[in-house]
């Protein structure tokens, strides 16, 4: 039998960790190439990683709610053929016969955890961190949970491999931090070297401890946890509403001619290319050309500098069948025409509502668009996707009467009208630009050429 080394896959330029949501086989099972073996989840998206060979699954070398960096192995999978060792990318490896007895196992001795001791208060606090201390992912997500200072982190006594902070640790410091017995004076134990494990673990595989409730609730009251794209849905909300100044600014188009040339080519569209048109296209196509009237919406802020973004990347704000929401980009969509747009629109909501996005598909945007209209609502105020600046929310269409004028004068008519509502980061976008902005996308909608051909 040769054995395969499943390797944590690469999901993107900025992504160098994923956490394991869950495997879909067990040891012993049998597994065919390709075949979907875990589902791992990144800070941008969930996923599932395919086997790159077919055989037995013989070793799960993580567990579920690890923390993996990529390329670390994450799983053994026995092939048939000869002996030997095959690396992730099916390289075989040469394992040659022992000549010396296996060496004996050694089981590393068990470290006790020492109790905190509160100590007088006329002494100070001593920190035992010399500042390059390592915290795993899970061991900091409780310390910001629970509003453990990071010089109260410092001091907490490790009993993990190299004197380091375990899940035990800081929860038995939480427990004593709440019984209003924290120490002052926090002497280090000498570490116990202990053999590094068979395979290193980034993050304790427990799952966090649940939240606890404010007060008291009755029996007719159910608690939902919250699934963890909701959370950080949650966190990035709160962080933008925090980091920006926001103000809203609104117009409303006629987008009569839009309606009528979509009802006009939409049948001979969808015969042609297999897919559907939406307005959405036509929205960012609107924007697009807008942005490159006024780049300086098209920036981001880091500190006192302003980075303005040479190249014009359109996030879209889709739905997923959970409820949550997720935003794919739209790379350069300046340099895409009516139909590559409509394309780009159709495969990434298509993939992310299939949950078949990399995580490169979903950052790097630069100004991000959203619908509301398909909820059947007429005008929102939607929150900033930082880094960016500002973020359009189109409304649903609706036939109102309006004032047409005409070389004869005015008259009444129904026509198809739209809010567009635009909220800006007033840091660096004044009113002067974002109103000019919102009303120069309107103005490329009410201009749209019904006899147009795509």
């Amino acid at each position: 039998m040769a054995q395969v080394e499943l390797k944590m896959p690469k999901m993107g330029e900025s992504v160098h960790e994923a956490t394991i949501i869950k495997w879909l086989k067990n040891e012993g099972d049998r597994i065919d190439a390709d075949e979907s073996l875990l589902e791992i989840a990144t800070d941008k998206v969930d996923s599932e990683v395919p086997s790159t060979a077919g055989g037995i699954l013989t070793k799960r070398l993580f567990n579920e709610g690890d923390v993996v960096q990529v390329g670390t192995a994450i799983a053994i999978i026995s092939t048939e053929g000869s002996n030997g060792s095959v690396s992730g990318n099916g390289q075989m490896l040469a394992t040659p016969a022992p000549s010396t007895p296996a060496p004996q196992k050694i089981t590393p001795e068990v470290v006790e955890t020492v109790p905190f001791t509160p100590a007088p208060s006329a002494v100070p606090a001593v920190s035992i961190n010399n500042g390059n201390r390592f915290y795993s992912p899970l061991v900091r997500t409780i310390a910001g949970t629970e509003g453990i200072s990071q010089s109260e982190l410092d001091n907490i006594p490790g009993t993990g491999a190299e004197g380091r902070v375990t899940k035990k640790d800081i929860l038995g410091f939480v427990e004593l931090k709440k019984n209003g017995q924290i120490p002052q004076v926090i002497a280090a134990p000498a570490p116990t070297p202990v053999p590094p494990p068979q395979s290193s673990r980034v993050a304790e595989s427990a799952p966090l401890p649940a939240s606890k409730p404010s007060a008291s609730l009755s029996g007719d009251v159910e608690i939902i946890e919250m699934d963890r794209m909701r959370k950080l849905i949650a966190d990035h909300m709160v962080m933008s509403k925090q980091t920006s100044p926001h103000v809203t600014s609104y117009v409303e188009a006629d987008v009569t001619n839009i309606v009528m040339w979509r009802e006009r080519i939409k049948k001979s569209f969808e015969k042609r290319e297999g897919e559907k048109i939406t307005y959405t296209p036509v929205f960012i196509e609107a924007i697009v050309k807008a942005i490159k009237d006024f780049p300086m919406i098209n920036v981001s802020v880091e500190g006192t500098r302003i980075l303005v973004k040479k190249n014009i990347n359109i996030g879209m704000a889709t739905a997923l069948p959970s409820g949550n929401l997720i935003v794919p980009v739209i790379k350069n969509a300046d340099r895409m025409n009516l139909i590559g747009l409509t394309k780009a629109v159709n495969d990434l909501a298509n993939r992310a509502r299939q949950n078949k996005l990399q995580p490169d598909e979903i950052q790097g945007g630069t100004y991000t668009m959203t619908n509301v209209g398909s909820f059947g609502n007429v005008m929102g105020t939607p929150i900033i996707n930082q880094p960016q600046v500002a973020i359009m929310a189109v409304g649903a269409i609706r036939k109102k009467p309006a004032v047409i004028e005409t070389p004869q004068g005015d008259t009444l008519g129904i026509r198809q009208m739209m809010f567009l509502s635009m909220s800006y980061d007033h840091r660096v976008v004044d009113g002067s630009l974002g109103g000019s902005f919102i009303r120069r996308v309107a103005d490329y909608l009410e201009q749209f050429d019904p006899n147009r051909e795509i």
